[in-house]
């Protein structure tokens, strides 16, 4: 089997940050001589007891070299790690909170960015001093704007992800959301911007050094190649052995870093490497679980006079809008697109974007609904495009085992997991299998069972049939009378479809233009018939 480029790659940039890692490391027992004190005669030529010579002090070229390795890569690492930290958490409070918050803080980048990086850190530098640990502080602080403002792009991105709105539709918190959802897609983008400022900080660390800003007191490469510059090491050929080493070696270390990301991006994202030989869970079948009670009381679902706008003044899309959804039955609602279908599921699960105004009373089983109360528990969600609703980081038995967790533990998470994959009729082998390893069908029941993990009482399910071919739509339309009659549940419906779901639905609810203009009754029953060409036209 061909091996995935990013693999090699990596393998490649893990062997050559191991030379340096095991030279920092094994520092004593690799270099003979101390790299502060004299041990031979002055500009020695390379010899066995002095491998790369000696400088103007008779200090030995090797061992600073062997001990510049600590300096160089723990500055590098350490100036990363507090970049993307920072940088990290100003991301994830902006892009995710938005508002006041995302205001202060990326004009707070803007400031940062503003001034020139390198003069920034050498100013900094010499206003601070000349210690190791003030270096990568300076550093780190400088580089952080940077990862900040490329990250924040990539969370305001994530966030309208139809799986990271799953998420959130079953329930999961913020908090859970970004750590579950968000962070491990950004692991590409995080690895890339650790690479560029790990680099950024061995060679600003060199510079520094080499301008004169660095520890004097400490062997590091920019200090060798200071030493070598004054010393005049160009015109006496001195620098074939004392200043290309300490070149290659920050070579290695750059190259070493990038690779790596190289394969970080590659793990993050399945798709990029093969499907061969990934572990499957195993786990015992067995019977699925009893299912729950019908709800009692006149209705699941009211919906009085709902309107939506998309902003204050803004005309609404969705205009006083009010039907009942039954317990035990399917409830359809019907329109082309454009209509407000989308608009009303999610305006009721409260997860419409940007700052909508909305209008109207909603109760579910009695109470006001509250949303964030509900959803994910009492009301399952089924989101339009499966692929897109399902993380591609994740098996699709681990993504179902998340959604349960918000009601039960692990262990009978993981179980429930099986025994919904199995309700919707995915055999046990493809429970370890990643969305992209399944087809559209496939993918549909799995985010249906996923909407089924916590049990709810009502099941939402937004265009399920949605690109699809017409024998799979039939059978995921028939998959959820099926779900519906065997556990109870109260379904509602949304689709361009007529003629489908005309086949299982109980009620139906025609929408034109964000209003209601039919309800299922024998009156239209009759003019279904004229209607079907107009709506299947304009879908």
């Amino acid at each position: 089997m061909k091996r995935p480029p990013g693999r090699t790659l990596g393998r490649v940039g893990v062997a050559l940050l191991a030379v340096p890692t095991v030279a920092a490391v094994f520092a004593p027992l690799v270099a003979r001589h101390s790299p502060g004190r004299a041990s031979g005669a002055p500009l020695l030529h390379p010899s066995l007891g002095h491998p790369l010579g000696t400088v103007g002090l008779g200090v030995d070229i090797f061992s600073q070299l062997v001990y510049g390795s600590r300096i160089s890569l723990a500055i590098g690492v350490g100036a990363a790690l507090l970049a993307i930290v920072v940088g990290l958490l100003v991301a994830v409070v902006a892009g995710w909170r938005r508002g006041w918050a995302e205001a202060a803080l990326m004009r707070l980048v803007d400031i940062t960015l503003a001034f020139p990086f390198l003069p920034l850190v050498l100013v900094l530098a010499a206003f601070f001093g000349r210690s190791l640990v003030t270096t990568a502080i300076v550093i780190g602080a400088v580089a952080w704007a940077r990862p900040a403002r490329v990250l924040r792009a990539q969370v305001l991105e994530l966030r309208e992800h139809q799986h990271v709105q799953a998420a959130r539709a079953m329930g999961a918190s913020g908090v859970r959301t970004v750590v579950r959802h968000i962070l491990p897609r950004m692991t590409p983008l995080i690895s890339a911007q650790f690479v560029r400022v790990a680099n950024a900080a061995v060679i600003s660390e060199a510079a520094l050094a080499f301008l004169g800003l660095g520890d004097p007191n400490q062997a590091s490469w920019g200090i060798m190649l200071s030493n070598a510059s004054s010393s005049n090491a160009l015109l006496t050929g001195a620098w074939k052995w004392w200043m290309v080493p300490a070149g290659l070696a920050l070579t290695i270390v750059v190259v070493g870093f990038a690779f790596v990301g190289y394969a970080a991006e590659e793990k993050a994202d399945p798709r990029l490497a093969s499907s061969a030989g990934r572990l499957r869970f195993l786990v015992a079948r067995r019977r699925p679980s009893p299912p729950p009670a019908a709800v009692e009381g006149a209705r699941t679902l009211a919906v009085r006079g709902l309107s939506v706008a998309y902003g204050r003044g803004a005309a609404p899309v969705v205009k006083g809008v009010s039907f009942e959804v039954a317990p035990g039955a399917v409830t359809a609602l019907v329109g082309e697109s454009g209509s407000g279908k989308s608009t009303i599921v999610l305006s009721l699960l409260g997860l419409l974007p940007g700052d909508p105004v909305v209008e109207g009373d909603v109760t579910f089983q009695g109470n006001r609904l509250v949303a964030r109360q509900v959803r994910g528990r009492q009301i399952g969600f089924v989101t339009q495009s499966a692929m897109n609703a399902l993380n591609p980081a994740y098996p699709i038995h681990r993504q179902i085992t998340e959604a349960a967790e918000l009601t039960m533990p692990s262990p009978s998470a993981r179980q429930r997991a099986h025994e919904l994959l199995e309700s919707v009729g995915l055999p046990l082998e493809t429970h370890g299998a990643f969305p992209h390893e399944l087809s559209g069908g496939m993918r549909q029941r799995v985010v249906i069972a996923m909407a089924l993990a916590n049990a709810p009482s009502l099941l939402i399910a937004d265009e399920p049939t949605t690109g699809l071919d017409t024998v799979t739509q039939a059978s995921i339309l028939a998959l959820l009378q099926d779900l519906k009659d065997r556990l109870g549940l109260t379904v509602l419906l949304i689709s361009h479809d007529v003629q489908m779901v005309m086949h299982v639905a109980d009620t139906l609810v025609i929408l034109e233009q964000g209003s209601v203009v039919d309800r299922d009754s024998d009156y239209s029953r009759r003019l279904l018939d004229t209607r079907l060409t107009t709506i299947g036209a304009q879908a």
